[in-house]
């Protein structure tokens, strides 16, 4: 299982950072620490993502991992 912390910049729709956990406790610490350095930033979204292989994030959250130009290439 991987554990990942996102930090996402809507407004330029921009993966700021990655971070890889192993434990699920660790990611949502650093989701707080960092949620509190961005506090009233609502164009900066901070999430934990889990899952079984970082490909598999891949697939279900592409939008934080991908450029809008891939986005578009992948579904046409």
């Amino acid at each position: 299982m991987v554990n990942v912390l996102v930090v996402y910049d809507r407004a330029a729709g921009q993966l700021l950072s990655e971070q890889h956990f192993d434990h699920r406790r660790d990611a949502l610490a650093a989701r707080f620490r960092v949620e509190r350095k961005h506090r009233g930033r609502s164009d900066i979204e901070v999430v934990v993502l889990a899952a079984n292989t970082r490909a598999d994030l891949l697939k279900t959250h592409a939008r934080y991992f991908l450029s809008l130009d891939e986005l578009a290439a992948k579904m046409g």
